[in-house]
């Protein structure tokens, strides 16, 4: 059973650890913190958290560190969230505010720059399929004399462009009514939509423009059939910050996992609200020594993708988690002022 004096004895331990990254001893925890017990008493009380498995001792004669089974105590019932500072907070706005005159995907790199930057951790992004995104809105431009600008929008807020080459430029009243047609056959579907019967239906229409026609149905497909969502990083080389990666062997081990796409995207799912795995809670050898925070992002009223925090599980969690909150606020926010939810 874990007791009120063993709950004081494992947060001081967990909370110097974030601190120092070394195996905390009972003498330590008794000239540290004023528990109003001798040394001991908490020793004894460190050997009974140990067999009901909160603490590892990875040396025989060293103190304990916090198991996995510690942690998750400690970031569920144990920890204190510190909030952001003003200065942070000042910049999670600026940084957010200014990049919402790009379009989404621009938005959430930011973020995740952002993110690393400010938590010292490695900041992956699971962008959306494109692939199961609804054409909004596809506009033909004029560049110049030999070439159009095809602007496809999505009900994700992905902007993708695509040249097309031509070999004259239609006027501007010609170019709206192609649009309007383009408009009429396209919009509300998605790339897996757009069907034989579709793009027949679209060469009927257009008729007399072939070679915009041709050039088109290329550039579409080209830009939308993306079948797998985006995944990107910031932030790789923060990990060597933490002495546990001073080991060759570990650092192979956690870079090898950060590039293996498949054991990421299993890393980086989440729930609605902010999640945390820890170690063995994410079900793969490589990541038994990480923590994972994940949070999703909303276009649309869905959730579309998910922005993770990985590093050793020895973070600060109350400090990250403040961040991650703050940010993640912030994002869906400058989403929402764009009209995009």
């Amino acid at each position: 059973m874990v007791d009120e004096r063993k709950i004081k004895i494992l947060q001081a331990i967990i909370n110097d650890y974030i601190m120092t990254g070394e195996p905390v001893g009972s003498r330590t925890i008794a000239k540290k913190y004023d528990l109003g017990i001798s040394s001991a008493t908490i020793r004894n009380e460190m050997s009974d958290l140990e067999e009901l498995g909160y603490l590892e001792q990875p040396h025989a004669s060293a103190g304990r560190i916090p198991s996995s089974k510690g942690y998750r105590l400690y970031v569920d019932k144990l920890m204190e969230f510190q909030g952001v500072s003003l200065e942070e907070e000042l910049l999670i706005k600026k940084y957010l505010i200014d990049s919402a005159l790009f379009e989404v995907d621009r938005m959430i790199k930011q973020a995740s720059t952002l993110l690393s930057q400010l938590t010292k951790l490695t900041c992956i992004v699971n962008a959306p399929s494109v692939k199961k995104s609804v054409i909004k809105s596809i506009q033909l431009l004029t560049v110049d004399q030999a070439n159009l600008l095809c602007v496809i929008v999505t009900d994700s807020g992905v902007i993708k462009n695509s040249l097309i080459k031509v070999s004259s430029i239609p006027s501007s009243e010609t170019l709206i009514k192609i649009n309007n047609i383009l408009n009429i056959r396209l919009k509300d579907l998605t790339i897996e939509q757009i069907n034989l019967e579709t793009i027949n239906k679209l060469k009927k229409d257009l008729s007399g423009f072939d070679e915009i026609f041709n050039a088109l149905i290329p550039a579409l497909y080209e830009t939308l059939n993306t079948s797998e969502s985006e995944v990107f990083m910031e932030g790789t080389t923060n990990i060597f910050n933490y002495p546990e990666y001073n080991d060759i062997e570990k650092a192979k081990e956690i870079l090898s996992l950060l590039y293996d796409k498949d054991n990421v995207a299993k890393l980086i799912v989440s729930e609605d609200d902010i999640s945390v795995r820890i170690g063995d809670e994410n079900y793969l050898p490589e990541a038994k020594d990480c923590s994972v925070i994940t949070a999703a992002y909303t276009l649309g009223n869905k959730n579309t993708g998910i922005i993770a925090l990985i590093g050793p599980t020895r973070i600060n969690y109350p400090k990250v988690m403040s961040i991650m909150e703050e940010v993640m606020r912030e994002l869906n926010e400058s989403l929402k002022n764009q009209g995009l939810k």
